[in-house]
């Protein structure tokens, strides 16, 4: 019953389809897979296990993104606070205690003296006190231990990486191989990194959409023209609270979701949502609270990392966010006033989603259907964060899969066209059948009575005992196409 999505990591270690059924019916809608740690073959078999499941669970895929990591140690290393280090950028060279190597060559061009280098997300803190040459000398300055291919963060500073890897690019072809449904870019600084990924997208006329991860100073600073240049936004909180001030990160989290409601995009809250469930069967009380913030904030879904991609209680965690979610749902309508304003330039399509969700308060409107190809009516509706259900009648399976990731949205694939009557009553049906609806409730119906691609043009509000009692003589606006 919950209406905010799930994204769940799933790793190649731990994939089989009996997995992935459980934690489906837990209220997992989306997979993701990073690329950081699966294989080629890896992601094949997640993908295959996930379709043989359902075609309705969504596909994204991680790209590495534009970041610097440490190179391989032979053993973990132990450093103590004011031990000197020298730092190179050979990523073809092992690391030692005295010398750390990098991924990135230009490394000396980039960071100053003053700034801190941070490694494996933020556990060991270096000042850099000296650059000469192709080396930097650095001070710890806190008791730690470095392992392999840890990452690297200067904060502050621009590093001058390319948007996209040579890892990057393979896996993007994969991705489009598989015809899977998302990409969620790592690291995005602007809209030039979305706009790269795109590029290659259209040059093998892919729909796949990209998911815009906001992970550093850059991306936050540049937010709108990223939002912009995206089909959503991942709010990607571990590197971001390494790379900008922990105490800004509740602010910049509720401005980011803010902008996507208004502009009718997707966004997701992730990391360590439920951290201790990776070794603990319980939540504390703060990553509960953490999760109802998020949706009190208004976010479309949230995600699971570790929890469900190496964590040992993986089917509890989805259950539990699940739980939570429903409950902060309920919570939010009985405490405040959730609705979402219009924009002042709205389109006519805007106008009629706010007039539906708006019918949901003032006129009973126990539900709301649509049919859409492209997902744009239900994107707008789900924006508006409405009490009651969107049924989304979708003609394509992307489509219904895409919505995975939008608030309050039930996609439903029809793969054969049927006359918009026909439809508009077994959506009624299902909708009762799951207890969203009664015969004296109102029901409202939003569609295009133009043709194919005319976009939105009417809103129906009907009662829904009387279109059941009428069915053989309901009628709808003739031509009715889709609501795109």
């Amino acid at each position: 019953m919950k209406q905010t999505k799930i994204v769940a990591s799933i790793s190649d270690r731990r994939c089989s389809a009996d997995f992935i059924r459980k934690l489906f019916f837990a209220g997992m809608n989306v997979v993701r897979m990073n690329t950081a740690h699966a294989t080629p073959d890896g992601i094949r078999e997640i993908i295959r296990n996930v379709r043989s499941v359902s075609p309705h669970i969504a596909l994204m895929i991680d790209t590495k993104g534009p970041e610097i990591r440490t190179t391989d140690v032979e053993d973990p290393i132990v450093y103590k606070t004011g031990d000197m280090v020298k730092i190179f950028g050979r990523p073809e060279m092992d690391t030692s205690h005295d010398i750390i190597n990098v991924s990135y060559p230009d490394i000396t061009k980039d960071v100053k003296v003053g700034d801190d280098m941070l490694f494996d997300d933020g556990e060991l803190d270096m000042k850099v006190i000296e650059n000469v040459g192709p080396m930097l000398v650095a001070q710890v300055q806190n008791d730690g231990v470095l392992g392999a291919h840890k990452s690297v963060n200067v904060p502050g500073e621009h590093i001058d990486l390319p948007a996209i890897t040579e890892k990057d690019y393979k896996n993007i072809l994969l991705a489009i191989d598989e015809d899977i449904d998302f990409i969620a870019h790592s690291f995005v600084r602007s809209a030039d990194d979305v706009k790269a990924i795109q590029k290659i997208l259209d040059e093998h006329n892919s729909d796949i959409k990209i998911i815009s991860k906001i992970e550093n100073q850059e991306g936050v600073d540049n937010i709108d023209e990223i939002i912009d240049a995206s089909y959503g936004v991942m709010i990607a909180r571990g590197d971001l609270g390494i790379e900008v001030p922990i105490e800004e990160i509740p602010g910049i989290q509720r401005q980011i979701i803010r902008k996507c409601v208004m502009k009718k995009k997707p966004v997701i809250v992730a990391t360590q949502m439920l951290h201790t469930m990776i070794n603990n069967p319980r939540p504390t009380r703060a990553e509960v609270t953490d999760i109802a913030n998020a949706i009190y904030s208004n976010t479309d879904a949230l995600m699971l990392s570790g929890e469900t991609a190496s964590g040992k209680y993986p089917l509890e965690a989805v259950k539990t966010m699940a739980a939570v979610a429903e409950q902060a749902e309920k919570d939010r309508c009985n405490l405040e006033n959730v609705e979402i304003p219009m924009n002042e330039n709205c389109t006519q399509r805007e106008f009629l989603a706010h007039a539906a969700i708006d019918a949901t308060r003032r006129l009973g409107v126990a539900g709301i259907i649509t049919d859409s190809e492209s997902g744009e009516t239900a994107r707008n509706l789900s924006a508006f964060r409405g009490p009651t259900p969107i049924l989304a009648i979708c003609y394509k399976e992307k489509t219904q899969r895409w919505l995975n990731l939008s608030f309050g949205v039930t996609p439903i694939y029809q793969k054969d066209r049927i006359a918009p009557e026909y439809m508009f009553i077994a959506a009624l049906r299902m909708l009762r059948q799951k207890g969203y609806i009664t015969p004296d409730d109102n029901i409202a119906y939003l569609s295009g009575s133009i043709g194919d691609n005319g976009g939105t043009t009417f809103l129906e509000i009907n009662k829904v005992g009387q279109v059941f009692d009428k069915s053989y003589e309901f009628h709808l606006p003739q031509h009715v196409g889709l609501g795109e």
